[in-house]
């Protein structure tokens, strides 16, 4: 299973990114290309806890969150079309510095060579692995860039 934490995983994302321009089109979903990068931006800083969060597992979580979570890792199987996301991370405002909006984002990306955020619990999964941890954060990028084409 392809991981953030493979520095050649992280190089392709890279690549896959700096191929987003203003001209990029959704294939599916409501957001434009600037709000997925900042969408983008806000979740990589959630998951290595950047700006210090409280970290809190739903409660509906409790429930379904680890059979969801398995659902969702599965080897080969990108997330699905439309996948709903927490408001937390439904962006209202954007930036409009598209390039500026990359360059955090892949440096985000490339901070995984660093990880460390022990605390992190899932709004939904709850506490996850490492490992999991990491092909989350593959899956939810590929999706993104698969969605607007790149």
């Amino acid at each position: 299973m392809k991981t953030v934490f493979d520095k050649a995983a992280r190089n392709e994302l890279v690549a896959r990114i700096n191929t987003l321009s203003e001209k990029s089109v959704a294939g599916w979903g409501k957001m434009n290309v600037s709000q997925m990068l900042r969408h983008c931006t806000i979740w990589e800083e959630w998951i290595q806890g950047v700006h210090h969060p409280k970290y809190r597992q739903e409660w509906l979580g409790f429930i379904f969150g680890k059979l969801a979570l398995r659902t969702m890792l599965k080897e080969g199987k990108p997330f699905d079309k439309n996948v709903p996301t927490s408001k937390a991370f439904q962006v209202k405002e954007m930036n409009d510095d598209l390039e500026l909006e990359k360059k955090k984002w892949i440096g985000l990306i490339e901070s995984y060579e660093n990880y460390h955020n022990p605390g992190f619990i899932h709004d939904f999964f709850g506490r996850m692995t490492r490992e999991q941890i990491g092909a989350l954060a593959y899956k939810h990028t590929d999706h993104h860039l698969r969605q607007f084409g790149s």
